[in-house]
C-alpha cells in the first residue's frame, strides 16, 4: 500500500468536529464579529473550559457550592454588538424580514415527504427546527439522481447546493498543495454535506465524489442560510424569553443563560401523551413553554395520584438527574403541550451553578409525598 493509500484510510472525519465547526460557524454569523481569529480563539477556549468542568463535575458528582461554578465560562455570549462581517453576502436574521420559508416549493410525493423527513431530522443544524420549519426544509428540497463517478462538488468551487443523501455511497477527498487526494469520508446511505460552504459563503472545502448509482436531495444556498440561521436566531430569542420566566434559572449569569438557550431543543406532546415515565432513567429535564402537566406518582397499591400540576415557566425531571436515580414519578400532557427539553450532558455542563437550588427542593418534594404517602420512602421527581 502506498503512503498516500496509508494516509487516506487513517483518515476520517467524526461527527463531533464537524458538529463543533458548525455551532462555531451559526455563532460566528449571528455575532458577526470584527476578528474572526480572536472570536475563534474565544470561543475554543471557553468551549474546553466548558468541557473541563463538566468532567470535574462528573467525577465529584456534582459542585459543593455555587462558586466552584463561577470561575468556568462557556463559549462566547450571543448577541453581542452587530458589526460588519468580512465575508460577502452577509446574512443578518435580525434585519430579514421576510419568512424564513422557502419562496419556491418542489412538490413530492407523501412517500417522499416522509423519507426526507426521516433523513433529516436527525441532522445537526436542522435538529432543533420546529414541524413548521422542518416543512419549509422537506418543500425547499429538491431531488437530483447521481450516477457512479459523478463529482457532486469540487474542491474549490463556489458553494450552491446544501445536499442530503436519499441512497447511494459517496466519499469526500480533500487535496493537499502536492496535488495528492486523500479520502477523508465515505458516506453509506444516509448523512448530509455542503453546509460549511454556505454558511460561511466560502469555497468548496473537499470534493464530494458518487461512488455508486444514488439519489440526492439539495437546497439551495440562499434558502439554506435564511432557514437555517434565521430558525437559529429566532430560538435563542424564544427561549431568552422562557428563561426568564423561570425563577431558578435567574441565578444563572447572562453568558450562561444564552449558552442554555443554545442547547434546549423543542418538544411537543398531545393530550394524554406521557412524556416521563415512571422508573425510566433519567435522559434529561424539560422546562414548560405552553400548556400544562400533570405528575402522576403510582402507590404501592397500583393506584396513580396527582402530585402536582406544572405550567408555562415550570420544570420538571431534574430530581433524577441530581440523585442519579430512576424516574421517581409519570408526567402526561393536559391539552397541547410544547416544552424545551434539556439533555443530561447539557444539564451537566450548564446547570451547575444552579445545583444547590434544585437540592434544597429535594426536601420541599419530600414534604409533598409525607401528606400524600405518609412516608418519605417514596421520594420522588415531581417538578
Amino acid at each position: 500500500m502506498s503512503a498516500t493509500s496509508e494516509t487516506a484510510a487513517k483518515l476520517n472525519v467524526p461527527d463531533e468536529l464537524r458538529e463543533m465547526l458548525l455551532d462555531f460557524t451559526i455563532g460566528y454569523l449571528l455575532d458577526q464579529p470584527s476578528d474572526i481569529v480572536d472570536y475563534a480563539i474565544e470561543f475554543f477556549d471557553k468551549l474546553k473550559k466548558s468541557k473541563l468542568s463538566a468532567v470535574q463535575q462528573q467525577s465529584q458528582g456534582d459542585f459543593s457550592d455555587e462558586d466552584d461554578a463561577s470561575d468556568i465560562e462557556a463559549p462566547p455570549t450571543r448577541y453581542s454588538s452587530r458589526r460588519k462581517s468580512v465575508f460577502a453576502e452577509t446574512y443578518n436574521p435580525e434585519e430579514d424580514e421576510e419568512e424564513e420559508g422557502p419562496s419556491v416549493v418542489f412538490p413530492k410525493s407523501d412517500d417522499q415527504r416522509q423519507a426526507l423527513a426521516a433523513s433529516v431530522k436527525n441532522i445537526f443544524i436542522f435538529r432543533a427546527l420546529d414541524p413548521e420549519q422542518m416543512n419549509n426544509v422537506i418543500d425547499a428540497m429538491f431531488d437530483r439522481e447521481v450516477h457512479a463517478g459523478d463529482d457532486i462538488i469540487k474542491q474549490g468551487d463556489d458553494g450552491d447546493n446544501f445536499y442530503v443523501i436519499d441512497r447511494g455511497t459517496f466519499e469526500a477527498y480533500v487535496t493537499d498543495p502536492e496535488g495528492n487526494n486523500h479520502l477523508v469520508h465515505t458516506y453509506e446511505h444516509k448523512g448530509s454535506f455542503g453546509e460549511l460552504a454556505l454558511l460561511y459563503n466560502m469555497p468548496r472545502a473537499a470534493t464530494i465524489k458518487a461512488k455508486s448509482n444514488g439519489l440526492l436531495w439539495a437546497m439551495d444556498r440562499q434558502i439554506f442560510r435564511r432557514i437555517v440561521l434565521k430558525s437559529a436566531f429566532k430560538k435563542r430569542k424564544m427561549y431568552e424569553e422562557l428563561i426568564e420566566v423561570v425563577p431558578m434559572l435567574k441565578t444563572l449569569q447572562s453568558y450562561e443563560r444564552m449558552n442554555l438557550a443554545d442547547a434546549l431543543v423543542p418538544k411537543y406532546y398531545q393530550d394524554k401523551d406521557c412524556i416521563i415515565n415512571q422508573g425510566d432513567p433519567g435522559d434529561g429535564m424539560y422546562f414548560v413553554e405552553e400548556g400544562i402537566v400533570n405528575v402522576l406518582v403510582t402507590s404501592e397499591t397500583g393506584e396513580q395520584i396527582k402530585v402536582n400540576q406544572i405550567e408555562k415557566g415550570g420544570y420538571f425531571g431534574e430530581l433524577a438527574l441530581v440523585t442519579h436515580k430512576g424516574r421517581a414519578a409519570s408526567v402526561f400532557a393536559e391539552g397541547k403541550v410544547k416544552l424545551a427539553f434539556l439533555d443530561v450532558d447539557a444539564f451537566e455542563r450548564l446547570l451547575g451553578p444552579c445545583m444547590n437550588i434544585m437540592k434544597r427542593n429535594i426536601e420541599d418534594y419530600e414534604n409533598q409525598l409525607v401528606k400524600i404517602f405518609g412516608s418519605k420512602q417514596n421520594m420522588t421527581d415531581v417538578r
